[in-house]
């Protein structure tokens, strides 16, 4: 089987964007790929895993000799419908108002909206990732969607009918799909459109249910000029204008908003003339309880947060891994993360390989990708995060020193190697969750009564530990390697690390012990 690109799903996404390209006729010397980033509450991993995803089919592109550009798209004109955990309860009298228009709680910012959309798109400065932000307040404003609005609201009826298909939903087979902004309170949800003509859409503001509550419409009556700020296309049909209008190729989505996706492909091939861009579906990112990972619940990892712990890399990696299939994520994952990208680093320059063909590619390429495309020009010392982790708990004064001197021992770094970094990162871990977050290890009878054997000789003061691990397993019929595999499992979380009995040393015989016990 042939190997596209560098041999990872970006790359073949990439491939069969350009080859529908061609079927279409279009133009491919630029082909823009889209981002939306929600303003309305706390960013987390899950939105940037978005726009980094649609940056990477950005990154295939331009590899593959196109011109491409990722748009990251704020829309500031959606009303706050639900106040995120950790947020003030003032926000509450700002339900329903675009959070544009609502100041922002820390003064830091212009808006609510504008600190939100800043903190995602840190998240992604962090990472390297180079985007052309667009807001929805000035691209209304600037009339960027004023051909589009007067399309749809002009065939509203026509618009209405592929909604009800596609999504069920029977509401605008007799509403207008715009939301206006009311000129008396402010509000976007509580305005009901009337009319439709030359460009304006009458309305009027009453009451409506919001977020799970009751919001109180101004009774004002106005009207709103699509070519302004003065509202926005309900989400629905305006995904088909905002391609239309920066004339997006490519657009990745989470299940959640399928049925929306597919009334904007209609939308956008039967009322505005533009084919839909192509699309790949991913799943949602889930927290380590396996429930959605949610603004308004406050269950967010940020990417801030993230890199405190772990590397640009190892949550470039965790992104561009798959982009199928759901995935529970929390800090825990960093550790393995970050040895993960470790172990392609040195496979990348160590020109090892598995014999596969396609699946070395693959690992080179999400090496290559991981790296955003630029990939260092010599490997970067490296040492094991639980190991370091590890070390980061017994080490709390010259930490940097004393950790790197211990690792140089265990002969897992050279002297002299800088580890200052991965030390910073795993000292925060250590510090915050208290070493590597240990797993439950699977553990058969020969192997409870060993390991029982084993922390009961730690208690006692055991002398030579490796010795005594030795005969720990003879004593209960097992293979020595299986009993040190299993340590290395309790406490590191892997199958190996240093040599043990020098690293249980370290550690704490105490403490060691108590790791054992918890599992027993």
């Amino acid at each position: 089987m042939a190997i596209i690109g560098r041999g990872t799903w970006i790359d073949k996404l990439a491939s069969e964007m350009v080859a529908r390209e061609g079927d279409l006729g279009r133009d491919t010397s630029m082909m823009r790929v889209e981002s939306g980033l929600g303003a309305s509450g706390i960013p987390h991993v899950g939105s940037i895993g978005d726009a980094v995803r649609a940056y990477g089919v950005a990154l295939a592109l331009q590899d593959a000799g196109y011109g491409s550009e990722l748009i990251a798209y704020s829309d500031d004109l959606d009303g706050l419908r639900k106040v995120p955990a950790g947020m003030p309860a003032s926000l509450e009298d700002e339900i329903a108002r675009p959070v544009s228009r609502i100041p922002d709680p820390d003064g830091c910012h212009g808006s609510f909206g504008e600190h939100m959309s800043a903190a995602l798109l840190e998240g992604l400065d962090m990472l390297g990732v180079r985007y052309d932000h667009r807001r929805a307040g000035s691209s209304y404003g600037a009339g960027l969607f004023r051909e589009q609005a007067d399309r749809i609201l002009s065939r509203a009826g026509e618009v209405g009918r592929i909604i009800s298909e596609t999504t069920g939903q029977t509401k605008y087979e007799s509403v207008l799909p715009y939301f206006a902004i009311c000129g008396g309170c402010g509000r976007i949800y509580t305005t009901v459109p009337l009319w439709y003509r030359g460009g304006r859409v009458g309305y009027a503001c009453r009451d409506a249910r919001v977020g799970g509550r009751d919001v109180p419409g101004c009774g004002h009556e106005g009207e709103a000029d699509v070519s302004r700020d003065d509202g926005k296309l309900a989400w629905k049909a305006e995904f088909a204008a905002r391609w239309a209008a920066f004339d997006v190729r490519f657009e990745a989505y989470g299940k959640d908003i399928m049925e929306s996706v597919r009334s904007n492909d209609r939308i956008s091939g039967q009322v505005l003339g533009h084919p839909h861009p192509y699309h790949v579906k991913y799943e949602m990112l889930l927290d380590e309880g396996g429930k959605k990972i949610s603004k308004s619940a406050g269950n967010v990892i940020t990417a801030q947060r993230w890199l405190e712990f772990g590397t640009p890399q190892s949550l470039l990696l965790l992104l561009y891994k798959r982009i199928g299939g759901a995935r529970e994520v929390g800090f825990s994952d960093i550790p393995e993360l970050v040895n993960e990208y470790a172990g392609l680093e040195r496979s990348y320059f160590g020109g090892g390989g598995t014999g596969n063909g396609a699946r070395d590619a693959r690992s080179r390429g999400l090496y290559e990708y991981a790296n955003l495309l630029s990939p260092p020009g010599a490997p970067a010392p490296h040492a094991d995060y639980a190991v370091v982790a590890e070390l980061c708990s017994i080490y709390r004064e010259d930490r940097a020193e004393r950790v790197a001197a211990k690792l140089a021992e265990y002969g897992m770094i050279r002297e002299g190697d800088d580890v200052g970094r991965l030390v910073e990162m795993a000292g925060r871990f250590a510090d915050e969750f208290g070493g590597r977050g240990h797993a439950e290890v699977e553990v058969d009878d020969a192997g409870r009564e060993a390991l029982t054997d084993v922390a009961a000789a730690l208690r006692g003061g055991a002398g030579d530990i490796q010795g005594m691990i030795y005969e720990a397993a003879r004593a209960n019929g097992m293979a020595p390697r299986d009993l040190f595999r299993l340590i290395y499992q309790v406490i590191l979380g892997r199958p190996r690390g240093p040599k043990l009995g020098p690293f249980i040393e370290d550690m704490g015989t105490g403490r060691v012990a108590s790791m054992i016990e918890r599992h027993l």
